[in-house]
This record gives C-alpha cells, sequence and structure tokens, in this order.
C-alpha cells in the first residue's frame, strides 16, 4: 500500500548521531505543533514542551544519562513534560503523551531530521527540572534528541504480526 503516513510509520528510525549542522527553528516549531495535535482525554493537552539548543546548556545534560554520545552530537534537546495541574486521568494523560512523542518523531523524520527518543534520562528528572528553572508542577516524560542524520542506514526488525496477536474472532 502507497501511503505517505504509512510509509513514514515504517522508514523512521531512531538516529543516535547527528551532524554539526544546526536544526532551524521554524523545524523544531513544527515539531512541537506537531506533537500538539496528537489525541488526549478530553482533549486536555497536557504536554508541555522545553526548547535546547544552546550547546553550553545541552552540555550539562550530558552526565545526566548514560547516553551521553547522543546529547554531544544532538543539535537540539526537546524535553517533554505533562503537566499535572492538567492531568485527569493517569493512564490516559500518559498514553497521550505516548502519542504526543510519536508525532514528534515522525514530524521530524518527514522533515528530513533525525529523533530518537530517551527515556532512561528519566532518573534524572527532577535535575533537568532544575537546570531549566521549571515548576513542580511538570514532570518529565522524555527528552528527544534531534539534528540532522549523521547517516541513514539504520536497520530495525519486528516480530511477524502473527505472533503479536492474542486473540482473533
Amino acid at each position: 500500500m502507497e501511503n505517505p503516513v504509512l510509509k513514514a510509520i515504517y522508514e523512521r528510525r531512531s538516529i543516535r548521531e547527528f551532524t554539526d549542522e544546526p536544526v532551524p527553528r521554524q523545524y523544531i516549531i513544527e515539531i512541537l505543533k506537531a506533537g500538539s495535535w496528537a489525541p488526549s482525554g478530553l482533549n486536555n493537552q497536557p504536554w508541555r514542551f522545553a526548547i535546547v539548543t544552546d550547546k553550553g546548556l545541552i552540555a550539562q545534560f550530558e552526565p545526566l544519562t548514560k547516553y551521553k554520545r547522543i546529547i554531544q552530537c544532538a543539535q537540539c534537546l526537546l524535553p517533554v513534560f505533562i503537566s499535572k495541574k492538567t492531568m485527569y486521568h493517569t493512564v490516559k494523560d500518559h498514553q497521550a503523551i505516548g502519542a504526543c512523542l510519536q508525532n514528534m518523531l515522525l514530524c521530524a523524520h518527514a522533515l528530513g531530521l533525525g529523533a530518537v527518543w530517551l527515556g532512561e534520562i528519566l532518573k534524572s528528572a527532577e535535575e533537568i527540572k532544575r537546570l531549566l528553572g521549571l515548576s513542580d508542577d511538570l514532570e518529565l516524560m522524555a527528552v528527544i534528541a534531534l539534528g540532522w542524520p549523521a547517516r541513514r542506514n539504520q536497520k530495525s526488525k519486528r516480530y511477524p504480526i502473527d505472533e503479536l496477536i492474542v486473540f482473533d474472532g
């Protein structure tokens, strides 16, 4: 089936190495906008975003994760938070953040950028909030590392779909 949305879903890969070329601000805003169009229960839109492009500030993220080398070459970090004030249902709101993150990754791919969803960095959530001067209302959900891909030959495999179906009928 030839469909641009399906093509993007099947071709998108996590990119962990980036060139030194900066990411244009309009691309960053487009990625955040795509994230903001994810579905959320009661349309509460619980996501909040930070944009980190200052190389000195990016460097301060390095000791906060075991994925230091990804942070080092990223041209932009997009910490994604959930607003506890906006939440109404823990599971539904966390699912909405997942949809938001996927929209952001697909948008980055569509723009020719590379991105990776960093979750291990959540162990440093409080340090990141302090580093950015953010309120306790915000809870870190992920950081997306972003830049122009240094290479595009990433491979991935998926289980056959019949192994994933647990009931049919």
